[in-house]
């Protein structure tokens, strides 16, 4: 390899490592920024997100048992 080409290789690598030290060290800044929830409140959220999933999750059942008797009796007459 010419001593020209290893350099613009390493050229091209320093280039990349410092855009990638660049995102990072705004990735930290904006992250400092942030305003994080209490423990309080992220408990709560969590619950909250538990509880409507639970329920979203019992109302989709109820409409696949509704939709498998509705296609059943459809096809076949029976129950």
């Amino acid at each position: 390899m010419s001593e020209t080409k290893v350099h613009s290789i390493v050229a091209g690598f320093d280039r990349v490592m410092g855009k990638i030290r660049g995102f990072l060290r705004e990735t930290v800044a904006e992250l400092k920024r942030c305003t994080w929830p209490s423990r309080p409140e992220l408990l709560e959220s969590t619950v909250l997100v538990v509880v409507v999933i639970a329920i979203l999750a019992c109302f989709v059942a109820g409409v696949d048992e509704v939709t498998r008797y509705v296609i059943r009796f459809v096809t076949t007459g029976k129950y």
